[in-house]
């Protein structure tokens, strides 16, 4: 665990102490005690649970990372006891609003503290016991998948070999700082869709502003989880949603033309039913940052540079490659075992018109062992130069393989407007940033006054999956907004094909 990482568990724990020490300096003196212990973390708790009259060591439990946080909610319900609260909500408040809860009871004059001896004769139902233990478990887990970590499936193939379809993880959310939910009321445990009803599992009734507690920078070579940037409208339909995103489907029908394709869209609702999706509930993603904000990214020939510096690929990492050997047959147990190729998958190995030369979707460590160890006589990148890749325009001819230069905003950084760089800004400022930006004329307009120049209020990030040749990244929808940041991909805890793979579990992820 990082020291960043430790902090940010501290730091919660003294939030979860000091922030209803307002309300708790009354009730204390209600109950005869100083009110100004209220304000020392842990001592106050050990007040409480002095007046409660029940176990001391409790407040030792709570320096426990995370089991400490649900300790100390705990010894709130039991200092809430002493001034005559037993009902289930009553227990919820103290436990996950003290903030507001506290201040009532320290405030009204209705409310009195009673002691630990109404407290001992009071005896919960068998109902209510069950009861009790489902709402802290929903509470534990809820309050685990939004501050600390998250279980997540790997669906397709994006990352291979770095990650397998079926690897299961444990995503940190502390890595970045926990970042609090856009969309608080929601059914729990269920990410945007309710099951068989297939409607929203969230209402927007309270919305909170981006708010991150804690933040930390993405890494460079991080494999990161994000919200997708091209999911805030989604076509709600299983053949569609993140599969086939909104933005793609309407350049599709309008034949590269957006806003043809958005009309075709909006005027047949029922072919092409839309949802629009705040932040938080967009679909979760997970590829390699590789380049952060501030950074200018280019692809020459496959090779990813860095500020004009070229970057190694990670081992993992696997693309095509036309692969001439020194006229050996190829074994299937060494292409597997050495190589880590199937060569009875057609997309793994695949035989040319010369009979010495293969296309072959290598990984990088492949590729360096394929020359060192003399298989290969030669391995040449298979170019795509295929245009179709974001900003979308004419003005920019890139390809997945030979993309950029591209400048990565930075937050407080200012950028020149130019014709040539609205259609790659445009987006981050205008729906990232909330922003509104026209260009009429040549000139730019934003938020209806013109400009020529706009400064970012977040860092964005450049994400592209290791399959090189088999992801749908940054190079097809631009930025990742700091926003949109979910956690950083720690630790394989399973993996399955036809079976355990016993090899992949508990392996940390790089």
């Amino acid at each position: 665990m990082s020291t960043h990482q430790l902090l940010v568990l501290v730091l919660i724990q003294l939030f979860i102490l000091l922030l209803p020490s307002v309300g708790l300096y009354k009730m204390f003196e209600k109950a005869g005690a100083p009110g100004w212990k209220a304000f020392v973390p842990f001592y106050n708790t050990w007040v409480m649970l002095e007046l409660a009259e029940r176990p001391k060591h409790w407040v030792f439990w709570q320096l426990i990372p995370v089991v400490g946080w649900f300790i100390s909610m705990g010894i709130f319900v039991e200092f809430v006891k002493a001034f005559g609260k037993f009902k289930l909500h009553e227990h919820a408040l103290a436990a996950l609003l003290p903030v507001l809860y506290f201040p009532y009871l320290g405030f009204s004059p209705k409310e009195k503290f009673t002691g630990s001896g109404p407290v001992k004769k009071h005896k919960k139902g068998t109902v209510r016991e069950w009861i009790d233990a489902g709402v802290f478990a929903i509470v534990a887990a809820t309050l685990i998948r939004t501050f600390v970590f998250e279980a997540y499936t790997i669906p397709t193939g994006s990352m291979e070999k770095t990650l397998l379809i079926n690897d299961f993880l444990f995503v940190s959310k502390f890595s970045y700082g926990p970042r609090i939910p856009n969309t608080p009321l929601s059914i729990p445990f269920v990410h945007n869709t309710m099951p068989i009803t297939n409607g929203n599992s969230y209402v927007e009734w309270i919305k909170i502003p981006y708010t991150r507690w804690f933040p930390s920078p993405v890494r460079r070579g991080d494999v990161v989880v994000f919200n997708f940037p091209a999911g805030d409208t989604v076509i709600n339909l299983p053949d569609y949603q993140s599969q086939r995103p909104y933005y793609d489907v309407a350049r599709e029908l309008g034949q590269g033309n957006f806003d043809s394709g958005r009309q075709i869209i909006l005027s047949n609702p029922d072919q092409y039913p839309l949802v629009i999706r705040p932040v938080d509930k967009q679909e979760n993603y997970i590829k390699r940052c590789v380049a952060i904000a501030g950074d200018t990214l280019q692809i020459k020939d496959q090779v990813l540079y860095i500020d004009g510096k070229a970057q190694t690929f990670p081992p993992e990492s696997q693309t095509y490659y036309t692969v001439e050997t020194k006229g050996q047959p190829l074994d299937e147990t060494v292409m597997r075992e050495e190589y880590n190729l199937d060569m009875t998958n057609g997309d793994d190995v695949r035989t040319t018109s010369n009979p010495n030369q293969y296309i072959m979707l290598l990984t990088w460590r492949a590729h360096e062992k394929m020359l060192k160890n003399g298989l290969a006589k030669s391995i040449i990148p298979q170019i795509d130069s295929s245009l179709g890749v974001y900003p979308y325009d004419s003005l920019h001819n890139w390809s997945r393989d030979n993309y950029g230069p591209i400048w990565l905003p930075k937050s407080g950084s200012t950028l020149t407007l130019t014709r040539q760089n609205y259609s790659v800004y445009e987006r981050a400022i205008r729906v990232y940033e909330g922003n509104k930006l026209e260009m009429k004329d040549g000139k730019f307009f934003l938020n209806d006054q013109e400009a020529t120049q706009y400064t970012f209020k977040m860092n964005y990030y450049w994400m592209m999956g290791d399959n090189r040749h088999g992801s749908q990244d940054s190079r097809y929808w631009g930025f990742v907004p700091e926003d949109h940041v979910v956690g950083e991909a720690w630790l394989i805890w399973m993996s399955w094909n036809k079976g355990v793979r016993w090899s992949r579990l508990f392996q940390k992820i790089k």
